[in-house]
This record gives C-alpha cells, structure tokens and sequence, in this order.
C-alpha cells in the first residue's frame, strides 16, 4: 500500500488534564484504547486539525464524570503506512477483510457484531463500531501474520478515516454539524512530538 498524501499531520487528543501534563512533559505516552467498538481498531486517538472537536469530546467526558478536568494535547504525526480509509484503494482492503471475516465467523458458528447505537440513545448515529472494529482487527491479524513470512508486506502505523456524524449544519445541508477525521495511532513512534495547542 502506498501513502499519496503527506505523511505528517496535526492531531487532537482530548483528555483528562494530569494526562496531558504528563504526556507534554513526556512522562507518559498517550492511552491506547482498545475497546470492541474503537470506530478504527486499537491506537491512540486524534482528532485531525481539530482541537475544538477534541476539547468538545473532553468537556464531554467531565458531564459523565469519566474526567475531572478536561484538556487537549496537540500532536505531530507522522502517518508512515496509513490504512487511509478515504482512499479508494484502502477501502477495498477493508471491503476484502469484511468479507474474510464473516467467512471465518460463519465457520467457528460465531455471531457477526453489528454497529449500533448505545441503548436508550435518541442518536441516530452508530457511534458504538462493534463490526467494525472487528473487521479492522481481523485485517490486522492476516496482514501482521503475512508479514512474518514476507519483509514487504508492513502493519499499519496508523488508521485514518472520515466519519460523517451529527445533525445537518442548516436545513437541506449536505455538512453535518459533528462530522471528523480521525486518527488512530497503532505505532507510537510515529507520535513526533506532543504539545498544548495555544
């Protein structure tokens, strides 16, 4: 797979503010979530050029007393091998993996998961990626698996995608008002600096 655009981005952590300290003063290196509905797999989230987004998300966090203060962390990213999933040939990856991974579902007589809402949400939006989280996991697997017996083939560093999310911007719009790009950092290294955006 081949990267087309540039390698380095800005990216937005939002986060609980002692964690930020930490991580700007580079004692602690960014939570990697690996919860079974990540909307891109494992790795340590960011909101591309987008520290209001990820400010909104901390400030979130704080009205469901998950955070006691909220913060954003800003980050130099390097992409390296990015599964860039508004890439049409990165998306017919995926497509291959979804169509692998129901086949070795159906074989172990396992259940398929689906995306969902969280229950007694109101919120149209899937924002619980179940299938698709699984699907990213298990194209993981077969490419870190493939690898060991063939030097070209690389795991992803990262994953990139864009999610259409909220209610429309204005009546009869095609923009709606929470839509992102996110980044799912799978390898540290390519984090090449943290810093607290002004």
């Amino acid at each position: 797979m081949s990267r087309l655009a540039t390698s380095f981005v800005l990216g937005y952590h939002g986060c609980e503010a002692s964690v930020a300290r930490d991580a700007v003063l580079g004692n602690l290196k960014l939570l990697q979530s690996d919860r079974d509905y990540d909307w891109l797999g494992p790795g340590a989230y960011f909101w591309e050029s987008d520290p209001f987004r990820a400010k909104e998300w901390a400030d979130w966090k704080v009205s469901t007393g998950q955070y006691k203060t909220a913060a954003v962390v800003g980050a130099v990213i390097d992409l390296r091998n990015c599964l860039d999933l508004v890439s049409r040939e990165d998306i017919e990856l995926v497509r291959a993996a979804h169509h692998s991974f129901i086949q070795v579902q159906k074989m172990a007589g396992l259940p398929i998961p689906q995306n969902r809402s969280p229950r007694g949400s109101a919120d149209k939006d899937r924002v619980l990626r179940f299938l698709d989280c699984a699907v990213l996991r298990h194209l993981h697997e077969i490419i870190e698996e493939a690898s060991k017996d063939n030097p070209g083939i690389v795991p992803f560093d990262t994953v990139r995608g864009m999610f259409v999310e909220g209610g429309r911007a204005f009546e009869g719009s095609g923009f709606y008002s929470k839509s992102h790009v996110q980044i799912a950092v799978r390898n540290p290294a390519c984090i090449k600096g943290v810093f607290y955006p002004t």
